[in-house]
């Protein structure tokens, strides 16, 4: 299953953690480092986020479990609940990093990511689709499901589960 061993994950931050909140349950970020790294033979697992200056102790926490951060800035307003959108981002940031890596996961429910999946999919550089939700995701993406892996079917091995003193 598993071609090459310089394999990287591109991870949508906000598709993965709201929908897994979604689900009732929490990710443990450390678990799903590991996770990827001896399943997918997974390098560098980029992480996309919409900064937020107040949750710079969980980008250090997650820096110290070995993701890369990618920012996009974000302007607060008022009005409407701050969204980082990070779509462009993560496929930029792909694009530029294209020729380091063998294969890639993508890790989002999100059918902005069609052309991006796409394109990878045809270079045959497409490793896996890590959907976090079986239920809920985009019906773009179903036409990769020879490549998809539900995170949902993953709760046992990758839910956080406070420490018992």
């Amino acid at each position: 299953m598993i071609q090459g061993g310089n394999n990287f994950a591109f991870i949508d931050s906000q598709n993965l953690n709201k929908t897994i909140e979604n689900q009732g349950w929490i990710l443990d970020y450390e678990r799903f480092f590991v996770y990827l790294k001896e399943k997918y033979q997974v390098k560098k697992a980029f992480l996309f986020f919409g900064y937020i200056p107040k949750y710079e102790s969980l980008y250090n926490y997650l820096r110290q479990c070995g993701y890369i951060l990618i920012f996009k800035p974000v302007l607060p307003y008022s009005h409407t609940p701050i969204k980082g959108n990070i779509d462009a981002e993560l496929v930029l940031h792909t694009m530029i990093v294209y020729d380091k890596f063998d294969q890639a996961v993508i890790v989002t429910g999100d059918g902005d990511f069609y052309c991006l999946v796409d394109y990878l999919q045809h270079k045959n550089k497409l490793l896996r689709l890590l959907i976090p939700d079986a239920h809920r995701y985009s019906g773009l993406l179903k036409i990769f499901s020879e490549k998809i892996d539900f995170m949902n079917r993953m709760r046992q091995a990758l839910e956080y589960k406070k420490a018992h003193k």
